[in-house]
Formats: structure tokens, sequence, C-alpha cells
């Protein structure tokens, strides 16, 4: 499909069909902006198999509340055991991948395994659902910002060729998100530096159909080796598996020639001992090598941002890329979407850069040490015995950075958006609050409070009622407000309610004695409001963002709410 022959203005063009370009439109446009993707490759002939594989629990909930999960469910592994050998004997407790394990308090308590090559045809799909523009074989050549357009005219002009006709063409946008990979054209067209370095170190990831003497080999493992580096055995969808290990010089040496498929198996095999390992098919290989990198910024020119690998790239160590740059997309797409239809103010999007920087910050400061622990060298920092296990410090950081590798745990400064608590709460605002059990009215079925705020691009405000109902003059005074001087608040098109009461009646409005806020669900036991840290006799009201985390929370009587949302909304 010729793009030029389309309409040539968008909200937004998207430089990059991988994974977070696909899910940044298809937030757009579920979100009611238009958004067109151009990729340079032919995605579906573009590295068969291969890449990001690993999906953390915070990111699978995102992914839910977009409704993208379930056919990835359908098709992913759902990994919740993990293994650690050392001289064919298994180490317990284990190493690097025990978080696995542990995982609390959500619905995604293991790590989804599936394929990038599957996950971006699971997009594309749902991308072509929402109606958004999508076309592959088309690279940017060029692109220009008009400084003097108004703030909701199209001010970048984007030059695009064809690679088939060769045939140029422009496309006029009020934003361009660069989701172009760590070569990113947009990132060095737009000038951004991007800081950091590259070391020597190497490494190897082979994916494949094996049969192996490894008693657990469906289960998420680190093989302990002082040749290969901290090999990783990672069970895959489709009963594959990948095979990782860090190509060191003295494994190069033995191969002047360079490496080849057959170089990749023979050393796969060796980092593997004494396990036997055959590959009966052979899917996908890569050889590359280990750095980190960061933009300096995010964003520029209030127009252009960077997203995925064209904002940073790290080691595969921590399997954190494809989550990053889902995180990415995700914390973006609302911001924009609400942005040009003109209902937050500009400072939200501004948001975007530096809550972004700061997770990424965390991530590559800690890939560092991890990358070269993998691959048995000790980092610059360490001073202890030479001849200790670096796998043991190995170990430790993967413990103590458990919440962040799961996703669960990160969390944004205060900002505009995150706004400190005027009540206590449990969850930080900038943080994820408590995926709770629920019941629905009538049916008495569970279900979960993801599943009830989806990332529909609107914040939810929450009355968690406690034991007040309408005898009391606090829900009165909500209740007043909203229907006085908070009115606006309560029909505004971005601001969705919720009311959570333990009182359980044959009708909301029985159970509360009045009508709820937006629709009510039973907390039956008690434990939400409790999880939540959230007093019984007195209640309180949370707030959302569109993303799930919570932005703010203040007493029931809500005269509050208009000063939050008098510095957010337009």
């Amino acid at each position: 499909m010729d793009p030029s022959s389309k309409a040539g203005e968008f909200d937004v063009v998207i430089v990059g069909g991988g994974p977070v370009g696909l899910l940044m439109a298809y937030q757009l446009q579920r979100f009611g902006v238009t958004a067109c993707v151009v990729e340079q490759y032919e995605k579906e002939a573009q590295d068969g198999y291969g890449r990001a594989i690993a999906l953390f629990p915070r990111t699978s909930e995102q992914l839910d509340q977009l409704d993208l999960i379930d056919p990835m469910l359908q098709l992913g592994f759902a990994c919740r055991t993990s293994v650690t050998y050392k001289n064919g004997e298994r180490v317990i407790p284990g190493r690097v991948w025990t978080f696995m394990e542990n995982i609390r308090d959500t619905a995604y308590d293991f790590t989804l395994v599936l394929r990038q090559m599957y996950t971006e045809e699971i997009f594309r799909q749902k991308l072509n659902e929402v109606g958004a523009s999508y076309y592959q074989a088309t690279e940017c050549v060029d692109f220009a910002v008009d400084e003097t357009a108004t703030p909701d005219g199209y001010a970048v002009t984007s030059t695009f060729t064809d690679r088939k006709t060769q045939k140029t063409f422009k496309l006029k946008s009020k934003y361009l998100v660069g989701a172009d990979g760590g070569k990113s054209f947009v990132r060095r067209h737009a000038g951004i530096p991007f800081e950091g370095d590259t070391s020597e170190d190497k490494w190897i990831r082979i994916d494949g159909l094996v049969e192996t003497d490894m008693p657990l080999n469906r289960s998420y493992g680190a093989i302990e080796s002082k040749t290969h580096g901290n090999v990783l055995w990672a069970p895959l969808d489709h009963g594959a598996t990948r095979i990782g290990y860090a190509y060191t010089p003295e494994i190069a040496k033995k191969y002047p020639g360079g490496v080849t498929e057959e170089v990749a198996i023979k050393e796969a095999l060796e980092g593997m001992k004494p396990f036997k390992v055959e590959f009966k098919e052979v899917h996908w290989w890569t050889l590359y090598t280990i750095g980190q990198r960061m933009a300096k910024t995010f964003a520029i020119k209030d127009c252009i941002f960077l997203c995925g690998d064209a904002a940073h790239t790290h080691s595969s160590g921590a399997a954190q890329g494809l989550n990053t740059g889902i995180h990415d997309a995700v914390n973006l797409g609302w911001k924009l979407a609400l942005t040009i239809r003109g209902i937050t103010k500009p400072s939200v999007l501004k948001t975007y850069s530096t809550e972004r920087t700061t997770a990424v910050e965390k991530l590559i400061n800690y890939d560092k040490d991890i990358s070269l622990l993998m691959t048995h060298k000790w980092p610059a920092w360490y001073k202890g015995d030479p001849e200790a296990d670096p796998y043991l410090v190995l170990g430790d950081i993967f413990e103590k950075a458990a919440s962040f590798n799961t996703g669960l745990g990160i969390s944004y400064p205060d900002n505009v958006l995150n706004q400190a608590a005027m009540v206590p709460v449990a969850a930080a605002p900038g943080s994820r609050p408590p995926d709770v059990d629920l019941t629905t009215p009538g049916t008495n079925r569970a279900t979960r409070l993801q599943r009830i705020t989806l990332n529909t691009g609107t914040f939810w405000t929450i009355v968690f009622t406690g034991t007040i109902n309408s005898t009391s003059p606090l829900l009165k005074t909500l209740a007043g407000f909203l229907e006085g001087e908070g009115k606006p608040l309560r029909s505004h098109i971005a601001n969705s309610w919720v009311t959570i009461s333990p009182s359980v009646g044959c009708s909301p409005y029985e159970a509360l004695g009045m009508k709820p806020f937006g629709n009510m669900y039973y907390d039956n036991t008690g434990d939400a409001h409790e999880k939540f840290g959230i007093a019984m006799d007195k209640g309180a009201v949370v707030v959302l963002r569109p993303d799930g985390l919570v932005a703010t929370a203040g007493p029931i009587e809500g005269s509050w709410l208009k000063e939050y949302f008098s510095t957010v909304l337009v």
C-alpha cells in the first residue's frame, strides 16, 4: 500500500514498526487520535524468530489493561520456575532467576515467554483492527519542524522513500515518535546525543528445538560456566529453547574465520557441559556486542519523542529490553493522545522524558554490573577476593533488584501527575497500586481492579467507602460537591469513576443507600481496603493515572479533587 496515496496528515507519525512502534500506534488510535507507523524493513522477512522473549508481570499487566494479552497467553510459555546448575549439580537455593518463583500480588505471577516475531504479529493484527495506518519497506530520510506552527498545527514534515519503487513522499504530523532501534535515524537526525559506551564483550543467543538430559529443562535456567559465562537456558514458546552464552576472546581465538551457525551450536553444547544437548532444529541465532547507552533526552522541541531502543540500549542479561520499551510506549501513549485532544495541559506530556529517564538510568546502572558478572568478570567497584565466585554477587544483585526486574516496583517521583497523598495509602503516588480482588454485583463473580480500570486513556477516580454509607455526611459531602462546584469533574471526558464498598446488597444502590459514583464493586472481605491502607471508618478517594499508577489520594469529601485536576486537565 502506497502511503502517498492516502491522507498525508496524521496526529502522530511513528518511525519504526517493531513491537514498541506498533504498541504506540495501537494506543493512540484506541485513544481517539490518528497514527501512522512507517517501517523500513519487510517485517515478516526480517529476523524470523529471535530477539526479545521475556515479558515480566508489570508488562503483562499493562498489556492486559490495553486488551492485548489474551492472544499472547494463547501462544506464550508461562514460566514460574527457575534453576541454577554448577558442575552438573543443582544449586539450592538457586541464583539469578529465582525471583520468578516469588512473584506475589499480581494475576501475572509468571514470566510470559514469547518470541518477538509472535508478539509483533499480534500487535500488527490489533493495529489493523483499530484502523491505524501501517507501511513497510519505507524508510524515513528526513524530517523538519516548523517552529512557527500553532500548538495544534502539523509542525513536523517527514520525508520517506519507498524502498521498492524508490519514490519519495512527505507526511505531515503534529508529533513524530522514533521507535526505530539502537541506530535510530530519528535520534541522530534530531541531534540527540546517545551517551554511554560499548564494551568488547560479545554474547551469542541461539534458539531451536533441542533434546537434553538436563533434568529441569523447562525452567528458566542459569548454568554457571567459567568458560562461557552464566549460560542462559530459556524455555520458549512452541516447545523451543534459547541458549545464550558469552563469546569470550578465548573462544573467538578458536575461530579466526568468524562465527557461523555451526560455531554457535558447537560452543552452545560446550557451554552446557556436563549436560548433553542436541539441536533438532535451529530457528535463529545472533552474535552481538554488549553496551549501555541512553539518549540525553527522550523528547526535543516538544514534538519529537524517542521510545525503546531508540532511547536506550543495554544487554539482554536481565531480559529488560522489550519490557522497558513497552513501559516507554505505555507512558507516552496516553499522554500524547490526551494532549492532542486538548484534554491535558502541556506539563503532563513533559513528564514522559523525566519519568522514563529516571527508570532507564536505574536499569543501565545495574545492567553494567550484571553484564560483567554474567561474563565471569568483576565490576570496577569490586574490591573483594578476586578468586571468589562472581556468580554469588550476580545472584545477590538479582535478588535485590527483584521488584525492578518484575516491573512491579518501578515508580516515578513527584511531579504534576504524581502529587502527595493527603491521606495514608499503601501505594505512593507514582507507583503501582495493588491489583485487589473484588466482587461483581448480582453474579457475585470475582473480578480484579485492573480489569475494571482498563487503560482507555482516562483517569480513574476510585471511591473507597469503607463502612461509610448514605447516613454519613462524608459521602453526602462528596455527592454534593460533584453535583455542585465539582460537577465538571464527574462528567469530564477524561475522568471515569468507580466505587468500592464492603457493604453488600441486592443492588449497589441499596448496599450504599444512594447512587454510587460510577460502577460499584463489593469488597466483601475488606481485603481491598486493607491492601490500599485505607481506614474502614474514614474511607478515601484514590486517583489512578490512565496507565494504572497512583496519581494522588485524599479524604472522601472530595473537594480537593478540583485542585488536583485543575493542574492536570484543561
